[in-house]
């Protein structure tokens, strides 16, 4: 029997890695035109901003409706956020992706790009996100028992009593510029590195190296990117969650163009 040689297997070539991109100087005009655009993008594109942004209102329902009562439960729904985030915020940044280089806004093109994403460097990102909000959470039990010891047995529903005492405030006041710390530095870990792991062939210690580094070398702006992401998300909250359904969508469009205007 005659065997022929199929000659060598060609098999396709993963692509390059993208060096470590450099972190521009930003300014406050930046912040204005990236917002701008990311209202643009949301007015040019509702029905994926929509989409995206009711997965994590129905999610806040989800958690409501668990929780109620129930403690597990509540913790149980809550770590899908951390889960869920990277890939609905890869949806708006594609979206905007998209708009910026005049590509087809397509559900099956969008949607696919951000389940290809699962096999990329993103789900590392979310697990780094979930291992900081478990670290968060064991971190808020400790001060609380630390300050309030016995009167954690206290059923807060029905008595704010042992908040308003020296020990519950100082609790409270301890409580918010920690949790201020943690959730300043989780911002400078991803604001950058989440849209630059979908634009780019990079590893996640990497793109969190990047983001760092634009949010230090812009302490001020960056500061102020938080405390207007912070403050306009906590109002949002406020209407039963509705209010996400347009803030989420703009300010993850927005995020995208402060990321093109924060590297090289």
């Amino acid at each position: 029997m005659i065997e022929f040689d199929a000659g060598p297997r060609f098999e396709p070539a993963p692509p390059s890695a993208s060096p470590l991109p450099e972190s521009r100087q930003l300014s406050f005009d930046d912040l204005r035109h990236a917002l701008r655009a990311g209202v643009s993008d949301f007015r040019a594109a509702p029905r994926f901003g929509l989409f995206f942004s009711t997965v994590y209102v129905l999610g806040g329902f989800l958690m409501v409706w668990l929780g109620a009562g129930t403690v597990v439960w509540t913790l149980a729904a809550s770590l899908g956020f951390p889960l869920v985030a990277p890939f609905a915020a890869a949806g708006l940044y594609e979206v905007s992706r998209r708009i910026e280089r005049g590509e087809p806004l397509t559900w099956p093109g969008v949607l696919g790009v951000v389940w290809q994403e699962r096999t990329r460097q993103l789900p590392w990102a979310g697990a780094i996100i979930v291992i900081y909000f478990l670290f968060y959470t064991f971190l808020a039990h400790m001060i609380f028992a630390l300050f309030m010891g016995l009167s954690t047995l206290t059923n807060i529903s029905t008595s704010w009593d042992p908040f308003l005492t020296p020990e519950g405030l100082t609790m409270v006041a301890v409580q918010v510029v920690v949790g201020g710390i943690l959730a300043f530095l989780l911002f400078a870990l991803t604001v950058v590195s989440l849209p630059l792991l979908l634009d780019r062939e990079i590893d996640f210690v990497s793109a969190m190296i990047a983001s760092v580094q634009v949010v230090a070398a812009n302490p001020v702006v960056m500061g102020a990117w938080a405390l207007f992401i912070a403050v306009t998300t906590l109002v949002a909250l406020v209407p039963w969650f509705l209010g996400l359904v347009v803030v989420l969508p703009v300010l993850g469009h927005a995020t995208w163009h402060v990321y093109r205007r924060a590297l090289a």
